[in-house]
């Protein structure tokens, strides 16, 4: 554990009124003389001496040509102290909002860099609070639930378990956060069709051959893939979505890849940004998926399935799964579609033409290095 880093912010920061007593003290003057002087009355300049209003662009005039000092000196001590004072009331709401935490994934969000690695205890809380505001993009726990929560809205699950709202919006969060130091051309349909059918006969390849491929061909065509390690509450291994009218993005989690259910997960996503953003109200969903679900009542998951089965095994050699008993003919089948064999493995096991416990050993595990580069 390392402890936070945080700025600092003295609480003896005085406003700018104790300078001004200062110098009147340094004259002899009393606070009705500077009044006068100044052409307020007695009571806004003790106001202003006590910090109980602001010191206005005017009134940094009057005290330049009253006290001296430049109207963008007496300006910078009055800023100076407002951001303290704000501080210093952000300090005491994030130390009442330390119940928040309750909610999030911490432990993932710390293992994965996004927030710092710090006991959860009363001394470092106000501290994640801040932390965690920062890694959402939200000014309190409230305008996170308004936006998280409001995002629900947009969600089209594939199963039931995906209800924890903390560990999706935390999930989510870590792929914006790869894409936004992105940039690149705008989503071009015709490119991403023919991408996928390159990505296609990458199949066969390792990840460190196919993976920089798969990333310069989506990137090319305007497609974004992210890959984020799982967050297990969250229970999604993929989603689809659309971060403006032309950036889609693809993301997938790193959680402990068998090659069958990354290539169906990859093309099923790929499906939803082809079939499913036809238009404006199309594009707002956020389609959250997991292969391990069961059957989905979503007419678009039905039709995401189809495809991405279809795209991997074409229709016309379906017929031909029920006759193969043998892990040599499950090879020679692969490689006479030219994509690996674990593959039509998961494909077998889907349809139930043989236990789920046969034929793993020709799939393939893999994990990605994490990072977004295209």
């Amino acid at each position: 554990m390392t402890e936070m880093n945080s700025p600092f912010a003295p609480d003896w920061v005085s406003p700018p009124g104790d300078t001004i007593l200062e110098l009147i003290e340094e004259r002899g003057w009393t606070q009705s003389e500077l009044a006068k002087r100044l052409g307020y009355t007695e009571k806004h300049v003790s106001q202003l001496l006590n910090g109980k209003v602001p010191l206005t662009d005017e009134a940094a005039l009057r005290l330049e040509r009253v006290l001296g000092s430049n109207a963008g000196f007496w300006l910078a001590r009055e800023a100076k102290y407002r951001e303290h004072s704000a501080r210093i009331a952000a300090a005491q709401a994030q130390s009442d909002w330390v119940s928040w935490l309750d909610e999030l994934p911490l432990k993932e969000l710390m293992a994965s860099g996004a927030i710092p690695k710090v006991r959860n205890d009363a001394k470092h809380k106000p501290g994640l609070v801040d932390a965690c505001l920062h890694f959402f993009g939200v000014a309190s726990p409230d305008d996170w639930r308004v936006h998280y929560g409001g995002m629900q809205v947009a969600f089209r699950r594939s199963r039931a378990e995906q209800s924890d709202i903390a560990a999706i919006s935390a999930w989510l969060r870590l792929g914006e956060q790869q894409v936004e130091k992105l940039d690149g051309p705008k989503y071009d349909k015709a490119r991403f069709e023919k991408a996928l059918k390159t990505i296609r006969n990458l199949t066969c390849e390792p990840p460190n051959i196919f993976e920089p491929r798969i990333r310069k061909a989506l990137f090319d065509a305007g497609v974004t893939l992210v890959l984020v390690p799982a967050i297990p509450r969250a229970h999604v291994s993929g989603v689809a979505r659309w971060l403006g009218p032309t950036r889609p993005l693809i993301q997938l989690s790193l959680y402990g890849k068998s090659n069958d259910k990354f290539w169906f997960t990859f093309f099923h996503e790929a499906a939803h940004i082809l079939l499913h953003a036809n238009s404006k109200e199309e594009k707002k969903s956020v389609f959250l998926d997991d292969p391990n679900a069961s059957r989905s009542g979503d007419p678009q998951e039905h039709e995401a399935n189809r495809w991405a089965g279809d795209w991997l095994i074409p229709a016309q050699y379906s017929d031909a799964l029920v006759g193969l008993r043998s892990k040599a003919a499950v090879q020679s089948f692969a490689r006479q579609l030219g994509i690996h064999a674990g593959i039509v493995v998961g494909r077998l096991q889907h349809d139930g033409l043989i236990e789920p416990s046969w034929m793993n050993d020709l799939k393939q595990s893999f994990r990605f290095k994490e990072g977004a580069d295209a």
